[in-house]
């Protein structure tokens, strides 16, 4: 019999839009914007370069075509959550670029599922903009970032019981939603050199994040939700140890939530595989479950699976395990 062939799917991946698709009230804003030879991508006194032709959508699916990548999840760009920004800021910068996601995918529903993004802070705002999002333009995945910034300047992730209503919707709306880390520098009173905020806190982020979601029983209490964490979640994967010992040995600080050992491969909580080396993705394999992992390339950042950094190629840990 011929082998069958399966449809490659990933899972976590990135789109710029092009300079000239940007609002200018955002890059008079210093909120967001991207130089006119594409050379890098600013907000306020930050900007990174764009390293990669791929970041934009012609070259984006000539490069899925050239490494056989039949479908692609376009997460949310995490320069757009708009911590800290005003409430009406916020909303037109989401109600722009959830248009732009929703082009995206009507356009190219064949090889493209894009995100929305929301502001949690702005809980009647936010919970507006998801319905919009899924009646007018048929976005089922809900791109949030790991934690939020409320109204009076406290950090807080976003599985606290002040975003609640969020998980309420999104429960009723059947929502995919991507849980991914941003912000590090802004939390953690730290100095910003030798990337560490995206090394190291990034992982610290996403973690901090699942010990409340499954802590506080979001799994259970939202079935209708498959929730998948940004970057393997690998701090969460090796650290599972030491939150049961915690749980078990101090049920006064825990009352009322939920042992931790109940979300261990959970059907409705998975991981991508954007871990970087094989060990990492053999344990996040034997602690949840291959059913509960989805193929993510974070492409194409220089932190994701691309082909041309060392001897990387998208789908490289995938092979090694």
């Amino acid at each position: 019999m011929p082998e069958k062939q399966y449809k490659k799917i990933n899972g976590h991946g990135h789109l710029l839009p092009n300079p000239e698709q940007i609002p200018q009230f955002m890059k008079d804003k210093g909120y967001f914007w991207i130089e006119n030879d594409r050379s890098y991508m600013c907000q306020g006194n930050w900007k990174r370069p764009i390293t990669a032709p791929s970041f934009f959508l012609d070259e984006k699916l000539q490069w899925m075509d050239d490494q056989h990548i039949d479908h692609m999840v376009v997460i949310t760009l995490s320069q757009l959550y708009a911590n800290g920004l005003p409430k009406q800021a916020a909303k037109d910068m989401h109600s722009w670029y959830n248009d732009y996601q929703g082009l995206l995918q009507a356009h190219h529903s064949d090889r493209l599922t894009c995100g929305m993004v929301i502001q949690p802070a702005y809980m009647d705002q936010a919970l507006k903009e998801i319905e919009r999002c899924v009646t007018k333009l048929k976005l089922k995945v809900l791109c949030l970032p790991t934690h939020y910034q409320d109204q009076d300047g406290q950090w807080r992730n976003t599985a606290h019981e002040s975003v609640d209503e969020i998980w309420e919707l999104a429960n009723e709306l059947d929502l995919a939603v991507e849980v991914h880390p941003y912000d590090g520098q802004k939390i953690i009173a730290l100095e910003d050199k030798t990337w560490r905020f995206h090394l190291v806190w990034m992982c610290a982020q996403t973690a901090d994040h699942y010990h409340d979601y499954t802590l506080s029983n979001h799994h259970n209490r939202f079935a209708n939700i498959r929730v998948c964490y940004a970057h393997g979640n690998q701090y969460a994967v090796m650290n599972q140890g030491r939150r049961r010992q915690g749980f078990d040995g101090r049920p006064d600080l825990f009352k009322g939530k939920t042992h931790p050992d109940n979300a261990i491969g959970h059907p409705n909580i998975f991981f991508d595989t954007l871990v970087h080396d094989p060990l990492s993705l053999e344990m996040l394999i034997r602690r949840h479950g291959v059913s509960q992992i989805v193929a993510g390339l974070d492409d194409p950042y220089p932190l994701g699976e691309m082909d041309g950094i060392a001897n990387g190629y998208p789908g490289k840990v995938i092979d090694e395990v």
